[in-house]
C-alpha cells in the first residue's frame, strides 16, 4: 500500500465524496476509482464502495479523504482531477484527465492512452 497523488480532487469533490460516505449504511467504507472497458469510446470511469484495501491498489489521501485506486487503472489516470460537477438537469463526479485522447458524444465513455511506465521514472 503506497500513499500516492496520482489523481487530485477538487474541494467540490471532496465535499461530495465525504457526503457519500456519511451517508451509506456500512462502516469503512472507502470509494474505489477504477477504468473499465466499455461504452462506445471504449473505457469508462468506475466507481465502487469497498471496506478494504486490496494488495496493489494506491491510496490516495488529501484534505481528510481517502479513496483507492484499482492497480490497473493507475498509468489511465496519472495526473487526473477529479470534481463534481452540478448542471441545470445532472449532476455527478467530472474527470479532467490529461490522457484522454477521445469521448464519446453521450459523455459516457472515453478512451485513453495510458502513460507508459517509461515515462514516468
Amino acid at each position: 500500500m503506497v500513499k500516492s497523488n496520482i489523481i487530485s480532487l477538487t474541494p467540490r469533490a471532496i465535499e461530495r465524496v465525504n457526503h457519500l460516505i456519511d451517508d451509506s449504511n456500512q462502516e469503512n467504507k472507502i470509494l474505489r476509482i477504477g477504468i473499465e472497458k466499455g461504452g462506445c469510446a471504449g473505457l469508462h470511469y468506475s466507481m465502487d464502495y469497498v471496506s478494504e484495501i486490496s494488495d496493489g491498489d494506491e491510496v490516495v489521501e488529501q484534505d481528510g479523504v481517502t479513496i483507492v485506486i484499482d492497480p490497473k487503472a493507475i498509468l489511465y489516470l496519472l495526473g487526473t482531477e477529479m470534481d463534481y460537477v452540478e448542471e441545470k438537469f445532472s449532476a455527478g463526479f467530472k474527470f479532467n484527465n490529461p490522457n484522454e485522447t477521445s469521448a464519446c458524444g453521450c459523455g459516457e465513455s472515453v478512451e485513453i492512452t495510458p502513460i507508459s511506465e517509461l515515462e514516468i521514472k
